[in-house]
């Protein structure tokens, strides 16, 4: 630092400009049923009391984002890791009545079964359908609704969060390793097929779908056969990443 730079801070007033406050909010994402879902929690204080939000927390002076929406991973979804990867700022002047609030979304991809101890643990947690209006990557509001079918409210702009999430998967899930996130670490194809027709809202021809994946070079087989099923167990695979 120069002595300029020096003298300068030395009578900088950080005051002198109004400042907004800094949120991150995580769009947690999974496939359960054959349906893409999302982790909301029920808001218990105003504004918003009672709707459904994404798990969300203030950024703190001595934190990145990054860590912040680690934090806010652990803390209000209690989960201890994730797939993490930055989505989205949504800053509109008027997105929370509170006060100017920019929000920096994350979003989050995991297989189902890890949603199970932080549904245990909290009353306020429940996973969502996620369903969208709009095909393809054209874009929009998504909507959330309970097991039994009823719309869940969401607080905020946390619709068009939940809807941008969404379009970043559909873009992303026929050139990068995303879908794989969704599942375990070893899967049958009828499992990855559910992924991409939870994600795409579309049907998919079974061995047409098959032989597409086969043929992109990042499944490996296991050897390995589903345990524990009625019907013929079907073959499991694990990914396996493009060779350069």
């Amino acid at each position: 630092m120069t002595r300029k730079d020096k003298a300068f801070l030395a009578s900088y007033d950080p005051a002198a400009y109004e400042r907004p406050s800094v949120t991150v909010d995580l769009a947690l994402l999974s496939v359960l049923d054959g349906a893409l879902h999302a982790l909301l929690m029920r808001r218990t204080q105003p504004p918003s009391e009672g709707r459904w939000a994404l798990p969300g927390g203030f950024v703190r002076m001595d934190e990145s984002l990054d860590a912040a929406a680690r934090r806010v991973l652990h803390e209000k979804a209690h989960i201890a890791s994730a797939f993490l990867e930055q989505l989205y700022t949504f800053g509109a002047v008027e997105r929370d009545p509170r006060m100017r609030i920019i929000t920096v979304a994350y979003y989050a991809l995991l297989p189902a079964a890890r949603f199970e101890k932080a549904l245990a643990e909290s009353d306020e947690l429940k996973l969502a359908k996620v369903a969208t209006a709009w095909k393809g990557e054209t874009g929009g509001r998504a909507e959330a609704s309970a097991a039994d079918g009823a719309r869940l409210s969401l607080a905020f702009d946390h619709a068009d969060i939940l809807g941008l999430a969404v379009k970043r998967l559909r873009g992303k899930l026929d050139y990068s390793q995303v879908g794989f996130e969704l599942l375990p670490s070893q899967f049958t194809l009828r499992a990855l097929q559910d992924v991409h027709e939870a994600i795409l809202g579309v049907r998919f021809n079974k061995p047409a779908f098959r032989r597409r994946m086969l043929d992109k070079g990042v499944l490996e087989p296991t050897g390995l056969r589903e345990q524990g099923v009625t019907f013929r167990p079907a073959e499991l695979f694990r990914f396996a990443r493009p060779k350069r």
